[in-house]
Parts: C-alpha cells; sequence; structure tokens
C-alpha cells in the first residue's frame, strides 16, 4: 500500500445550525412519480431544503388500500432527518386523506416529530380555495366513483357548494401519473362548472399543478391542484410569502393565511 503523507488540521469548523434555514418534509407513497418532482421545482430552493421518504402502498386505489397506509405514518415521517426537527411535514395523498382523516394523520406524524406542522393536501385544498374566496366550486379527479364519493363528502362536509364534479374512474396511481398536462388542461375544460368560483384538481399523482396557468387562461377561473396547494402550505409555515405568478394565481395572493 502507498503510503501518503496526511496532516490533520488542527482548527475545527465552525457548524451552522442548519445546512438550510427551513426544513420540509414529505411522506409519500412508494408508487409516487410527480410529488418529488413537483416540490423541487415549486418549494426546494437555497433557503428551504425538501426531504423525502417513501410508505409502502399497493394499487388499486380502493379505500381499503388507501386506509391500510396509516400505520406507516409515524415511522415514514421518523426516518426523515431522524433526530432533527422540521418545519413542516405533508403527507402526500389526498384520497387517503379523506380515507384515514386529516386529525388522524396529523396525530400519527406527530408521533415521530411532535413540534412539526402537518399538511395533507385536503387540508390545504380547502384553505386554498378559501383563500381565493371560492365557496361554489367544481372538482375533477382521476379516481373512481367509490373513492370519488368520499371526496365530494369532504368537501361538503368543510363548507363548500359542489357545481360540478367529474372524476376518470382510474384505480392505479402510476397510470395517473401518465396522463399528459395537455390532457388534463383539456379534462379542466369539461370538468369546470360555468358558474362555479374556482376549480379543485385532486390527487397528488396527476401531473397538473405545472399547468395550472394554462388552465387557468383557458376557464377563466383559479385552479387548485394537490400539489399546487400542498407547496404553497408548505411555503407558507416556512414564512415564505414570494409571488410566483408562473405557478398561478394562488401563489400570487398575498394573505397570510390559516394553513
Amino acid at each position: 500500500m502507498r503510503t501518503f503523507n496526511l496532516e490533520l488540521v488542527s482548527r475545527r469548523p465552525t457548524l451552522a445550525d442548519r445546512p438550510i434555514a427551513k426544513r420540509v418534509g414529505l411522506v409519500i407513497l412508494a408508487t409516487d412519480h410527480t410529488t418529488e418532482v413537483d416540490f423541487q421545482r415549486m418549494v426546494a430552493s437555497d433557503g428551504v431544503g425538501v426531504y423525502v421518504n417513501r410508505i409502502p402502498y399497493a394499487n388499486p386505489t380502493t379505500p381499503e388500500n388507501l386506509l391500510a397506509m396509516q400505520p406507516s405514518l409515524t415511522a415514514g415521517a421518523a426516518l426523515i432527518l431522524p433526530g432533527e426537527s422540521l418545519d413542516v411535514v405533508m403527507y402526500s395523498c389526498t384520497s387517503a386523506s379523506v380515507v384515514i382523516g386529516d386529525d388522524a394523520i396529523v396525530t400519527a406524524i406527530k408521533q415521530a416529530k411532535p413540534q412539526v406542522e402537518v399538511v395533507t393536501p385536503t387540508t390545504a385544498a380547502v384553505a386554498a380555495l378559501r383563500t381565493l374566496g371560492a365557496k361554489r366550486i367544481s372538482i375533477l379527479t382521476p379516481y373512481t366513483l367509490e373513492t370519488s364519493q368520499l371526496m365530494a363528502e369532504y368537501f361538503v362536509g368543510t363548507g363548500f357548494d359542489i357545481a360540478r364534479f367529474c372524476c376518470l374512474g382510474m384505480v392505479d396511481d402510476r397510470e395517473m401519473a401518465r396522463i399528459t398536462p395537455e390532457e388534463i388542461i383539456e379534462y379542466a375544460k369539461d370538468a369546470t362548472a360555468a358558474d362555479s368560483d374556482a376549480l379543485f384538481i385532486s390527487c397528488t399523482a396527476l401531473r397538473s399543478a405545472g399547468a395550472v396557468p394554462r388552465m387557468e387562461a383557458a376557464i377563466g377561473k383559479p385552479v387548485v391542484t394537490s400539489n399546487l396547494a400542498t407547496a404553497w402550505a408548505c411555503l407558507r409555515h416556512c414564512n415564505d410569502y414570494q409571488s410566483r405568478p408562473e405557478l398561478g394565481q394562488l401563489m400570487t395572493v398575498d394573505v397570510r393565511a390559516e394553513t
């Protein structure tokens, strides 16, 4: 073995409290193609780090399979920077948030990260729609009628009037991720009722967030998607209120909203 003249530096480095000032943790499905990419585009920056862990999930997207994720939530959150604090943790499944329940998800994640703010796509979407002043909404989902019915009940239960609800009848989130943004725009046009205040597009698997400005131009109304709403909520929890019109109307509203 060759010997080198190695020198140990005597001065210890000064350590920053955090490598990046704000920390966003994502608990996402093992099958998710979309959330991580969207958050790197919309949330991550020199001042906000995005840290991801995946939990088991088995298709098809049925209430039973969605509910089966609940026992994995605490361990999933615990493995994101173990022993270190996060500013916010987002659980990235809209339909499971309805089936499991927002409060149950918060409880499970706080068992691992007690001081963290917790965001679900459903709570974020409700806050986003209210911030935009929407009361009567249209909804588009990729889900089956059975899963979509639960989504409709959730939004009615949180005080919204549903003008139109359209669903695609799909059962595999990996296939949902393969719908092109251009096709989502066309579905959005069909799903939007003329008398609605806004359109909500559910599902973190859909590649809809990047098409929001084009959809808003096409339908003449604000559009909220699952990943846009959660990105917005996570940024607000990191005290980032920068206007980003290129991401859609939601990211331009200068309201210090409770998310």
